[in-house]
């Protein structure tokens, strides 16, 4: 009878980790979920200052512009003609998204008003120039 006790007690004393998993996975999925993802553009530009410069915290498209004139998006040099096909793409995928177009400093001004006329070319109205806030 006494070894009948012995066992029954060793038994009852594990725990059952499966709810405790399942909530894990759950919290998991949850966090993939409701993380946004942020494009980036794949360059470094040195970006103009302006006093008016607010923040948009919005998932967006980014276009940057170096000052030899190439143009990236996601993280690839793209020529000028295909800057439209590219952001009808990305667009696709995120309809809700503007365009923020990072352009250098010394970039010149003809390229930026090239890409300005692909991107409205592609359907998008919200596009913005990145600029960082002015001291």
């Amino acid at each position: 009878m006494r070894k009948q006790h012995a066992s029954l007690e060793s038994e009852d004393s594990t725990i059952d980790m499966t709810p405790m998993l399942d909530i894990v996975f759950i919290m998991l999925i949850f966090f993939i979920v409701t993380t946004s993802f942020v494009k980036e553009s794949g360059v470094t530009v040195s970006r103009p200052s302006a006093e008016t410069a607010a923040e948009d915290k919005k998932g967006n498209i980014m276009v940057a512009i170096k000052p030899n004139g190439e143009i990236w998006i996601d993280k690839r040099a793209v020529d000028v003609r295909s800057v439209r096909a590219n952001v009808e793409k990305l667009r696709a995928e995120s309809p809700e998204s503007g365009v923020v177009i990072q352009a250098d400093t010394d970039a010149r001004t003809g390229i930026l008003v090239q890409v300005m006329d692909q991107i409205r070319l592609a359907g998008v109205t919200n596009i913005s120039i990145a600029a960082d806030p002015g001291v």
